[in-house]
């Protein structure tokens, strides 16, 4: 694969099985999308300089890191509608986060890590 991407590979009878980490980030960018306070993903400055080299996840607000061993470490930037409880909505994330990855892409998450960017007045 000549692409700059990381995979998650997971063996199977048949064959492989390659998760692109597009498909993690979309995953992740849905379970976010759902949970009640959120206003949406924080796009960070200079996100086109990150897409364009490659890095598309990280210019949606979200950074995927996967192990040697398949497992999953996420870091997303988040906008909390005002008057949400900060600490409360972040929980949710993670658990959202967490459970939406390990159910559709059978994959271990160690951390969701939730970067609160700003507070939007709805």
């Amino acid at each position: 694969m000549a692409d700059n991407k990381q995979y998650i590979t997971q063996v199977q009878e048949n064959g492989n099985v390659l998760i692109s980490e597009d498909v993690i980030a979309s995953i992740v960018a849905n379970a976010v999308s759902e949970v009640e306070g959120i206003v949406g993903l924080s796009v960070k400055p200079g996100s086109d300089i990150a897409e364009k080299i490659g890095k598309k996840a990280w210019a949606k607000g979200i950074k995927i890191a996967i192990s040697n061993e398949n497992e999953l470490s996420i870091d997303c930037n988040v906008n909390i509608g005002y008057g949400e409880s900060v600490v409360a909505v972040a929980k949710a994330v993670q658990e959202a986060v967490s459970s939406a990855i390990e159910s559709t892409a059978g994959v271990k998450v160690t951390s969701v890590n939730i970067n609160v960017c700003g507070i939007i007045r709805q």
